[in-house]
Protein backbone atom coordinates (compact mmCIF):
# COMPACT_ATOMS: atom_id res chain seq x y z
CA UNK A 1 0.00 0.00 0.00
CA UNK A 2 0.97 3.50 -0.49
CA UNK A 3 2.57 5.89 2.49
CA UNK A 4 -0.13 7.62 4.04
CA UNK A 5 1.29 10.68 6.17
CA UNK A 6 -0.16 10.82 10.02
CA UNK A 7 -1.29 14.28 8.44
CA UNK A 8 -3.65 12.39 6.25
CA UNK A 9 -5.78 10.78 8.74
CA UNK A 10 -5.07 13.49 11.56
CA UNK A 11 -3.38 14.51 14.51
CA UNK A 12 -4.03 13.15 17.89
CA UNK A 13 -6.44 16.17 18.90
CA UNK A 14 -8.63 15.46 15.35
CA UNK A 15 -8.87 11.57 17.01
CA UNK A 16 -9.63 12.70 20.24
CA UNK A 17 -11.89 14.82 19.15
CA UNK A 18 -13.86 12.21 17.09
CA UNK A 19 -13.57 9.69 19.46
CA UNK A 20 -15.01 11.75 21.99
CA UNK A 21 -17.64 12.24 19.98
CA UNK A 22 -18.43 8.88 19.45
CA UNK A 23 -18.35 8.11 23.12
CA UNK A 24 -20.43 11.52 23.98
CA UNK A 25 -22.81 10.21 21.47
CA UNK A 26 -23.06 6.66 22.60
CA UNK A 27 -23.07 7.85 26.25
CA UNK A 28 -26.57 9.72 25.66
CA UNK A 29 -27.79 6.85 23.96
CA UNK A 30 -27.16 4.77 26.72
CA UNK A 31 -28.63 6.84 29.17
CA UNK A 32 -31.75 7.20 26.79
CA UNK A 33 -32.08 3.56 26.76
CA UNK A 34 -31.67 2.70 30.60
CA UNK A 35 -34.42 5.62 31.25
CA UNK A 36 -36.74 3.44 29.33
CA UNK A 37 -35.92 0.70 31.14
CA UNK A 38 -36.03 2.09 34.23
CA UNK A 39 -39.36 3.37 33.99
CA UNK A 40 -40.65 -0.19 33.11
CA UNK A 41 -39.19 -2.09 35.85
CA UNK A 42 -40.01 0.42 38.18
CA UNK A 43 -43.35 0.88 37.13
CA UNK A 44 -44.01 -2.71 37.35
CA UNK A 45 -42.39 -3.12 40.57
CA UNK A 46 -44.55 0.23 42.08
CA UNK A 47 -47.65 -1.35 40.63
CA UNK A 48 -47.32 -4.73 42.23
CA UNK A 49 -46.98 -2.82 45.57
CA UNK A 50 -49.95 -0.85 45.41
CA UNK A 51 -51.91 -3.58 44.06
CA UNK A 52 -50.75 -6.34 46.60
CA UNK A 53 -51.66 -2.87 49.70
CA UNK A 54 -54.40 -1.91 48.49
CA UNK A 55 -56.27 -5.54 47.61
CA UNK A 56 -54.80 -6.50 51.15
CA UNK A 57 -54.31 -3.41 53.36
CA UNK A 58 -51.52 -5.49 54.80
CA UNK A 59 -48.13 -3.52 55.93
CA UNK A 60 -46.48 -7.12 56.32
CA UNK A 61 -47.04 -8.06 52.60
CA UNK A 62 -45.62 -4.88 51.20
CA UNK A 63 -42.50 -4.86 53.53
CA UNK A 64 -42.26 -8.77 52.33
CA UNK A 65 -42.42 -7.27 48.16
CA UNK A 66 -39.81 -4.94 49.32
CA UNK A 67 -37.39 -6.94 51.37
CA UNK A 68 -37.74 -9.56 48.80
CA UNK A 69 -36.42 -7.11 46.03
CA UNK A 70 -33.34 -5.96 48.11
CA UNK A 71 -32.90 -9.18 48.97
CA UNK A 72 -32.78 -10.21 44.84
CA UNK A 73 -30.37 -7.46 44.63
CA UNK A 74 -28.09 -8.55 47.33
CA UNK A 75 -27.62 -11.81 45.78
CA UNK A 76 -27.26 -11.30 42.09
CA UNK A 77 -24.82 -7.73 42.13
CA UNK A 78 -21.88 -10.11 42.84
CA UNK A 79 -22.53 -12.17 39.67
CA UNK A 80 -23.70 -9.33 37.96
CA UNK A 81 -20.51 -7.57 38.86
CA UNK A 82 -17.94 -10.16 37.34
CA UNK A 83 -20.31 -10.32 34.44
CA UNK A 84 -19.73 -6.50 33.64
CA UNK A 85 -16.22 -7.22 34.38
CA UNK A 86 -15.74 -9.96 31.69
CA UNK A 87 -17.93 -8.68 28.73
CA UNK A 88 -18.78 -5.65 26.74
CA UNK A 89 -21.07 -3.20 28.19
CA UNK A 90 -23.48 -3.38 25.53
CA UNK A 91 -23.90 -7.17 25.46
CA UNK A 92 -24.80 -7.11 29.26
CA UNK A 93 -27.41 -4.71 28.67
CA UNK A 94 -29.05 -6.32 25.80
CA UNK A 95 -29.10 -9.39 28.19
CA UNK A 96 -30.66 -7.54 30.67
CA UNK A 97 -33.43 -6.39 28.40
CA UNK A 98 -34.44 -9.90 27.34
CA UNK A 99 -34.47 -11.60 30.72
CA UNK A 100 -36.24 -9.06 32.53
CA UNK A 101 -38.73 -9.08 28.97
CA UNK A 102 -39.16 -13.02 29.63
CA UNK A 103 -39.91 -12.37 33.25
CA UNK A 104 -42.42 -10.15 33.01
CA UNK A 105 -43.92 -12.73 30.43
CA UNK A 106 -44.08 -15.65 32.66
CA UNK A 107 -45.41 -12.97 35.25
CA UNK A 108 -48.01 -12.14 32.65
CA UNK A 109 -49.16 -16.01 32.20
CA UNK A 110 -49.53 -16.28 35.59
CA UNK A 111 -51.72 -13.87 35.85
CA UNK A 112 -54.41 -15.43 33.41
CA UNK A 113 -54.46 -18.39 34.40
CA UNK A 114 -55.40 -17.47 38.42
CA UNK A 115 -57.76 -15.99 39.63
CA UNK A 116 -56.51 -12.54 41.65
CA UNK A 117 -57.88 -14.00 45.25
CA UNK A 118 -55.44 -16.78 44.85
CA UNK A 119 -52.16 -14.25 43.40
CA UNK A 120 -53.30 -12.33 46.96
CA UNK A 121 -53.21 -15.21 49.59
CA UNK A 122 -49.42 -14.31 51.19
CA UNK A 123 -50.30 -18.03 52.85
CA UNK A 124 -50.94 -19.73 49.07
CA UNK A 125 -47.89 -20.43 46.26
CA UNK A 126 -49.07 -18.33 44.12
CA UNK A 127 -48.43 -14.90 45.29
CA UNK A 128 -45.35 -15.71 46.32
CA UNK A 129 -44.69 -17.14 42.78
CA UNK A 130 -46.03 -14.21 40.84
CA UNK A 131 -44.42 -11.52 43.20
CA UNK A 132 -41.08 -13.18 42.80
CA UNK A 133 -40.71 -14.05 38.57
CA UNK A 134 -41.97 -9.69 38.44
CA UNK A 135 -39.46 -8.78 40.89
CA UNK A 136 -36.72 -11.15 39.19
CA UNK A 137 -37.49 -9.40 35.98
CA UNK A 138 -36.44 -6.35 38.16
CA UNK A 139 -34.17 -7.25 39.81
CA UNK A 140 -32.12 -7.71 36.48
CA UNK A 141 -32.19 -3.90 35.95
CA UNK A 142 -29.33 -3.52 38.48
CA UNK A 143 -26.83 -5.42 36.03
CA UNK A 144 -27.84 -2.68 33.75
CA UNK A 145 -27.12 0.08 36.32
CA UNK A 146 -23.92 -1.44 37.43
CA UNK A 147 -22.89 -1.82 33.63
CA UNK A 148 -23.65 2.29 33.63
CA UNK A 149 -21.21 2.60 36.43
CA UNK A 150 -18.62 1.57 34.74
CA UNK A 151 -19.37 3.03 31.58
CA UNK A 152 -19.33 6.61 32.91
CA UNK A 153 -15.94 5.74 33.61
CA UNK A 154 -14.94 4.18 30.24
CA UNK A 155 -16.15 6.94 28.08
CA UNK A 156 -16.42 10.11 30.21
CA UNK A 157 -13.36 11.70 31.19
CA UNK A 158 -12.24 12.03 35.16
CA UNK A 159 -12.98 15.56 35.25
CA UNK A 160 -16.41 15.27 34.60
CA UNK A 161 -17.35 11.77 35.66
CA UNK A 162 -18.95 13.60 38.72
CA UNK A 163 -21.40 15.70 36.20
CA UNK A 164 -22.21 12.39 34.59
CA UNK A 165 -23.14 11.13 37.73
CA UNK A 166 -25.51 13.87 37.78
CA UNK A 167 -26.92 13.37 34.76
CA UNK A 168 -27.71 8.99 35.68
CA UNK A 169 -29.60 10.91 39.35
CA UNK A 170 -31.61 13.36 36.93
CA UNK A 171 -32.36 9.84 34.83
CA UNK A 172 -33.53 7.77 37.96
CA UNK A 173 -35.74 11.10 38.83
CA UNK A 174 -37.40 10.94 35.64
CA UNK A 175 -37.94 7.72 35.43
CA UNK A 176 -39.46 8.12 39.09
CA UNK A 177 -41.35 10.91 38.47
CA UNK A 178 -42.82 8.55 35.76
CA UNK A 179 -44.11 5.64 37.12
CA UNK A 180 -45.17 7.34 40.12
CA UNK A 181 -47.59 8.61 38.44
CA UNK A 182 -48.68 5.67 35.62
CA UNK A 183 -48.37 3.20 38.09
CA UNK A 184 -51.11 4.97 40.24
CA UNK A 185 -53.15 5.47 37.64
CA UNK A 186 -52.63 1.77 35.79
CA UNK A 187 -53.73 -0.07 38.62
CA UNK A 188 -56.43 2.75 39.56
CA UNK A 189 -58.49 2.37 36.01
CA UNK A 190 -56.85 -0.54 34.16
CA UNK A 191 -55.97 -3.51 36.82
CA UNK A 192 -52.75 -5.54 37.03
CA UNK A 193 -53.64 -7.19 33.72
CA UNK A 194 -53.05 -3.95 31.31
CA UNK A 195 -50.07 -2.97 33.78
CA UNK A 196 -48.41 -6.28 32.82
CA UNK A 197 -49.50 -5.46 28.70
CA UNK A 198 -47.77 -2.28 29.33
CA UNK A 199 -44.42 -3.45 30.94
CA UNK A 200 -43.93 -6.34 28.37
CA UNK A 201 -44.63 -3.86 25.43
CA UNK A 202 -42.19 -1.40 26.89
CA UNK A 203 -39.30 -3.38 27.74
CA UNK A 204 -39.56 -4.89 24.07
CA UNK A 205 -39.24 -0.98 22.89
CA UNK A 206 -35.84 -1.16 25.22
CA UNK A 207 -34.42 -4.42 23.76
CA UNK A 208 -35.12 -3.04 20.10
CA UNK A 209 -33.82 0.53 20.77
CA UNK A 210 -30.14 -1.02 21.94
CA UNK A 211 -29.79 -3.09 19.26
CA UNK A 212 -28.68 0.28 17.39
CA UNK A 213 -26.79 1.90 19.92
CA UNK A 214 -22.80 1.31 19.83
CA UNK A 215 -20.55 1.24 22.94
CA UNK A 216 -16.91 2.51 22.06
CA UNK A 217 -15.24 -0.20 23.61
CA UNK A 218 -13.13 -3.01 22.94
CA UNK A 219 -12.92 -6.61 23.92
CA UNK A 220 -12.38 -6.61 27.94
CA UNK A 221 -9.45 -8.39 29.07
CA UNK A 222 -10.33 -11.83 30.96
CA UNK A 223 -8.84 -11.27 34.91
CA UNK A 224 -7.28 -14.92 34.98
CA UNK A 225 -7.94 -14.65 38.94
CA UNK A 226 -11.54 -14.79 38.31
CA UNK A 227 -12.14 -17.95 37.03
CA UNK A 228 -15.95 -18.31 38.25
CA UNK A 229 -18.81 -15.64 37.70
CA UNK A 230 -18.67 -15.38 41.70
CA UNK A 231 -15.44 -13.73 42.20
CA UNK A 232 -15.96 -12.58 45.55
CA UNK A 233 -12.28 -12.78 46.45
CA UNK A 234 -11.28 -10.66 43.29
CA UNK A 235 -14.17 -7.82 44.92
CA UNK A 236 -12.50 -7.95 48.28
CA UNK A 237 -8.80 -7.66 46.93
CA UNK A 238 -10.00 -4.68 44.74
CA UNK A 239 -11.70 -3.23 47.80
CA UNK A 240 -8.72 -3.77 50.39
CA UNK A 241 -6.29 -2.28 47.69
CA UNK A 242 -8.40 1.26 48.18
CA UNK A 243 -7.75 2.30 51.72
CA UNK A 244 -10.59 3.85 53.59
CA UNK A 245 -13.16 2.12 50.24
CA UNK A 246 -14.47 -0.64 52.69
CA UNK A 247 -15.37 1.97 55.10
CA UNK A 248 -17.29 4.32 52.25
CA UNK A 249 -19.49 0.87 51.89
CA UNK A 250 -20.13 0.24 55.12
CA UNK A 251 -21.03 3.69 55.73
CA UNK A 252 -23.53 3.15 52.61
CA UNK A 253 -24.59 -0.03 53.67
CA UNK A 254 -25.98 1.28 57.19
CA UNK A 255 -27.39 4.32 55.50
CA UNK A 256 -29.54 1.66 53.46
CA UNK A 257 -30.31 -0.32 56.43
CA UNK A 258 -31.68 2.65 57.92
CA UNK A 259 -33.73 3.35 54.65
CA UNK A 260 -35.38 -0.01 54.54
CA UNK A 261 -37.07 2.03 57.35
CA UNK A 262 -38.61 4.00 54.86
CA UNK A 263 -38.44 0.99 52.29
CA UNK A 264 -41.19 -0.69 54.03
CA UNK A 265 -43.66 2.24 55.45
CA UNK A 266 -43.72 4.81 52.58
CA UNK A 267 -46.14 3.21 50.33
CA UNK A 268 -48.35 2.69 53.46
CA UNK A 269 -48.14 5.85 55.15
CA UNK A 270 -48.75 7.72 51.55
CA UNK A 271 -51.55 5.30 50.49
CA UNK A 272 -53.19 5.80 54.37
CA UNK A 273 -53.35 9.72 53.26
CA UNK A 274 -54.20 9.33 49.96
CA UNK A 275 -55.94 7.10 47.01
CA UNK A 276 -53.85 5.25 44.82
CA UNK A 277 -54.08 7.58 41.83
CA UNK A 278 -53.68 10.73 44.17
CA UNK A 279 -50.88 9.00 46.24
CA UNK A 280 -49.05 8.35 42.36
CA UNK A 281 -48.99 11.95 41.44
CA UNK A 282 -47.53 13.07 44.96
CA UNK A 283 -44.57 10.51 44.56
CA UNK A 284 -44.49 12.41 40.93
CA UNK A 285 -44.01 15.35 42.68
CA UNK A 286 -41.87 14.38 44.92
CA UNK A 287 -39.63 12.97 42.70
CA UNK A 288 -38.97 16.02 40.26
CA UNK A 289 -36.23 16.42 43.61
CA UNK A 290 -34.48 13.95 41.53
CA UNK A 291 -34.77 15.68 38.81
CA UNK A 292 -33.36 18.50 40.72
CA UNK A 293 -30.93 17.23 42.89
CA UNK A 294 -29.37 15.58 39.83
CA UNK A 295 -29.26 18.51 37.83
CA UNK A 296 -27.48 19.77 40.44
CA UNK A 297 -24.45 17.59 40.21
CA UNK A 298 -24.63 17.57 36.24
CA UNK A 299 -24.09 21.44 36.48
CA UNK A 300 -21.97 22.00 39.49
CA UNK A 301 -20.24 18.71 40.36
CA UNK A 302 -19.56 17.44 43.52
CA UNK A 303 -16.57 19.17 44.77
CA UNK A 304 -13.25 18.81 45.02
CA UNK A 305 -13.68 16.43 48.36
CA UNK A 306 -16.60 14.37 47.32
CA UNK A 307 -16.60 11.76 50.53
CA UNK A 308 -17.26 15.03 52.56
CA UNK A 309 -20.17 16.16 50.29
CA UNK A 310 -21.35 12.27 50.73
CA UNK A 311 -21.40 12.91 54.67
CA UNK A 312 -23.14 16.18 54.92
CA UNK A 313 -25.91 15.31 52.24
CA UNK A 314 -26.46 12.03 54.67
CA UNK A 315 -26.63 14.45 57.86
CA UNK A 316 -29.53 16.02 55.76
CA UNK A 317 -31.11 13.04 54.74
CA UNK A 318 -31.24 11.87 58.16
CA UNK A 319 -32.94 15.42 59.39
CA UNK A 320 -35.50 15.22 56.82
CA UNK A 321 -36.65 11.48 57.43
CA UNK A 322 -36.99 12.40 61.02
CA UNK A 323 -39.26 16.07 60.62
CA UNK A 324 -41.27 15.23 57.71
CA UNK A 325 -44.17 13.01 59.41
CA UNK A 326 -43.86 15.08 62.55
CA UNK A 327 -47.59 15.60 62.07
CA UNK A 328 -50.08 13.54 59.62
CA UNK A 329 -50.19 16.42 56.66
CA UNK A 330 -50.08 15.89 53.74
CA UNK A 331 -47.70 19.39 52.90
CA UNK A 332 -45.47 18.24 55.02
CA UNK A 333 -44.63 14.45 53.99
CA UNK A 334 -44.73 15.75 50.50
CA UNK A 335 -42.80 18.00 50.64
CA UNK A 336 -40.07 16.60 53.13
CA UNK A 337 -40.05 13.41 50.29
CA UNK A 338 -39.18 16.11 47.76
CA UNK A 339 -36.04 17.60 49.47
CA UNK A 340 -35.55 14.16 50.49
CA UNK A 341 -35.38 12.70 47.18
CA UNK A 342 -33.49 15.68 46.24
CA UNK A 343 -30.46 14.88 48.10
CA UNK A 344 -30.05 10.84 46.59
CA UNK A 345 -28.38 11.55 43.47
CA UNK A 346 -25.70 13.52 45.09
CA UNK A 347 -25.14 11.07 47.45
CA UNK A 348 -25.08 8.12 45.17
CA UNK A 349 -23.15 10.03 42.58
CA UNK A 350 -20.34 10.96 45.41
CA UNK A 351 -19.60 7.19 46.08
CA UNK A 352 -19.80 6.09 42.24
CA UNK A 353 -17.57 8.78 41.59
CA UNK A 354 -14.98 7.99 44.15
CA UNK A 355 -15.21 4.38 43.48
CA UNK A 356 -14.70 4.94 39.37
CA UNK A 357 -11.44 6.70 40.23
CA UNK A 358 -9.60 5.13 42.68
CA UNK A 359 -10.71 1.21 41.53
CA UNK A 360 -8.90 0.42 38.19
CA UNK A 361 -11.48 -0.13 35.43
CA UNK A 362 -10.80 -3.59 34.71
CA UNK A 363 -12.30 -4.62 38.53
CA UNK A 364 -15.05 -1.81 38.84
CA UNK A 365 -17.93 -4.32 37.61
CA UNK A 366 -16.62 -6.54 40.51
CA UNK A 367 -16.87 -3.67 43.64
CA UNK A 368 -19.70 -1.79 42.06
CA UNK A 369 -21.43 -5.20 42.62
CA UNK A 370 -20.06 -5.63 45.39
CA UNK A 371 -20.87 -2.81 47.67
CA UNK A 372 -24.49 -3.18 45.41
CA UNK A 373 -25.05 -6.45 47.22
CA UNK A 374 -24.11 -4.75 50.70
CA UNK A 375 -25.90 -2.10 50.24
CA UNK A 376 -29.41 -3.88 49.33
CA UNK A 377 -28.64 -6.40 51.73
CA UNK A 378 -29.27 -4.05 54.52
CA UNK A 379 -32.55 -2.59 53.22
CA UNK A 380 -34.07 -6.16 53.19
CA UNK A 381 -33.07 -6.89 56.89
CA UNK A 382 -34.47 -3.66 58.24
CA UNK A 383 -37.51 -4.18 56.09
CA UNK A 384 -38.68 -7.34 57.44
CA UNK A 385 -37.76 -6.77 60.72
CA UNK A 386 -39.77 -3.38 61.15
CA UNK A 387 -42.80 -4.42 58.53
CA UNK A 388 -44.26 -6.97 61.52
CA UNK A 389 -43.00 -4.82 64.36
CA UNK A 390 -44.69 -1.65 63.08
CA UNK A 391 -47.50 -3.74 61.91
CA UNK A 392 -48.42 -5.85 65.24
CA UNK A 393 -46.82 -4.01 68.07
CA UNK A 394 -45.80 -0.07 67.28
CA UNK A 395 -48.95 1.23 65.23
CA UNK A 396 -51.38 -0.35 67.42
CA UNK A 397 -49.23 1.04 70.37
CA UNK A 398 -49.58 4.52 68.82
CA UNK A 399 -53.66 4.32 68.20
CA UNK A 400 -54.13 3.10 72.00
CA UNK A 401 -54.41 6.00 75.07
CA UNK A 402 -50.74 5.36 76.29
CA UNK A 403 -49.26 6.06 73.13
CA UNK A 404 -50.93 8.92 73.05
CA UNK A 405 -50.15 10.87 76.04
CA UNK A 406 -46.53 9.75 75.75
CA UNK A 407 -46.15 11.00 72.39
CA UNK A 408 -48.99 13.00 71.17
CA UNK A 409 -46.82 16.16 72.07
CA UNK A 410 -44.66 15.65 69.68
CA UNK A 411 -46.51 13.53 67.00
CA UNK A 412 -50.06 15.05 66.97
CA UNK A 413 -52.64 13.31 66.56
CA UNK A 414 -53.58 10.44 63.49
CA UNK A 415 -53.40 7.14 62.13
CA UNK A 416 -50.49 6.87 61.34
CA UNK A 417 -48.36 8.15 63.98
CA UNK A 418 -47.06 4.82 64.65
CA UNK A 419 -44.62 4.91 61.59
CA UNK A 420 -43.99 8.38 62.56
CA UNK A 421 -42.54 7.30 66.21
CA UNK A 422 -40.16 4.68 64.11
CA UNK A 423 -39.37 7.19 60.89
CA UNK A 424 -38.32 9.89 63.60
CA UNK A 425 -35.37 7.66 65.36
CA UNK A 426 -34.72 6.33 62.35
CA UNK A 427 -33.47 9.45 61.42
CA UNK A 428 -32.14 10.19 64.18
CA UNK A 429 -29.48 7.57 64.55
CA UNK A 430 -28.52 8.22 60.59
CA UNK A 431 -27.51 11.99 62.21
CA UNK A 432 -25.54 10.52 64.61
CA UNK A 433 -24.03 7.98 62.70
CA UNK A 434 -22.98 10.51 59.72
CA UNK A 435 -21.77 13.17 62.28
CA UNK A 436 -19.42 10.69 63.96
CA UNK A 437 -18.09 9.53 60.75
CA UNK A 438 -15.98 12.60 60.08
CA UNK A 439 -13.77 11.68 62.92
CA UNK A 440 -12.61 8.60 61.57
CA UNK A 441 -9.43 7.58 59.85
CA UNK A 442 -10.99 5.91 57.39
CA UNK A 443 -12.62 9.51 56.37
CA UNK A 444 -9.15 10.94 56.00
CA UNK A 445 -7.41 8.31 54.14
CA UNK A 446 -10.37 8.03 51.60
CA UNK A 447 -10.28 11.74 50.98
CA UNK A 448 -6.60 11.56 50.58
CA UNK A 449 -6.26 8.79 48.25
CA UNK A 450 -9.63 10.13 45.93
CA UNK A 451 -7.25 13.63 45.42
CA UNK A 452 -3.65 11.60 44.66
CA UNK A 453 -4.93 8.82 43.03
CA UNK A 454 -3.28 8.51 39.05
CA UNK A 455 -5.85 8.57 36.30
CA UNK A 456 -7.50 5.82 34.85
CA UNK A 457 -5.74 3.25 32.52
CA UNK A 458 -9.18 2.54 29.97
CA UNK A 459 -9.08 -0.19 27.07
CA UNK A 460 -8.32 1.36 23.78
CA UNK A 461 -11.70 1.81 21.47
CA UNK A 462 -12.52 -0.72 19.03
CA UNK A 463 -11.55 0.08 15.53
CA UNK A 464 -14.54 1.38 14.37
CA UNK A 465 -14.50 4.40 16.92
CA UNK A 466 -10.96 5.14 16.05
CA UNK A 467 -10.27 7.37 12.59
CA UNK A 468 -6.64 5.98 13.05
CA UNK A 469 -7.05 2.65 13.66
CA UNK A 470 -9.61 1.71 11.00
CA UNK A 471 -7.32 3.46 8.29
CA UNK A 472 -5.13 0.56 8.82
CA UNK A 473 -3.58 0.76 12.38
CA UNK A 474 -1.18 3.77 11.62
CA UNK A 475 -1.51 4.62 15.48
CA UNK A 476 0.26 2.91 18.42
CA UNK A 477 1.78 3.85 21.68
CA UNK A 478 2.23 6.52 22.35
CA UNK A 479 1.56 7.29 19.13
CA UNK A 480 2.28 11.15 17.52
CA UNK A 481 4.69 13.88 18.38
CA UNK A 482 6.41 14.58 21.61
CA UNK A 483 4.54 17.83 22.61
CA UNK A 484 8.07 18.78 24.03
CA UNK A 485 9.93 18.50 20.68
CA UNK A 486 9.74 20.25 18.04
CA UNK A 487 11.22 17.25 15.72
CA UNK A 488 8.42 16.30 13.08
CA UNK A 489 7.47 12.51 14.08
CA UNK A 490 8.45 10.20 11.08
CA UNK A 491 5.68 8.97 8.27
CA UNK A 492 4.03 5.55 9.09
CA UNK A 493 2.99 3.11 6.26
CA UNK A 494 -0.17 1.16 6.38
CA UNK A 495 0.42 -2.49 5.55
Amino acid sequence: MPEVPLSDVGGRDYSRTVIDTAARRAFANVLVNTLIANVTTSFLWFALTFWVYLETRSVLATGIIGGAYMLFIAFFSMIFGTLVDRHRKHAVMLVSSVVSAAAFIVAGVIYAVHPEAALLDLGGPWFWLFSGVILFGGVIEQLRNIALSTTVTLLIPEERRANANGLVGTVQGIAFLITSVFSGLAIGFLGMGWTLIIAITAMGLTFVHLLFVRIPEGEPERDPSAPGAFDFRGSVAAIRAAPGLFALIVFSTFNNLIGGVYMALMDPYGLTLFNAQTWGFALAFASTGFLIGGALVAKFGLGKRPVRTLLLVVIAMGALGALFMLREWWPLFVIGMWLYMMLIPPAEAAEQTVIQKVVPFTRQGRVFGMAAAMEAGAAPITAFLIAPIAEFLIIPYMRADEGQQQWGWLLGDGETRGIALICLFAGLIIVVVAVLAFFTRSYRTLSALYENAPEQQLPPPEAAFDPIAARGGLVEEPLLRDESSDEEPPAKTAE
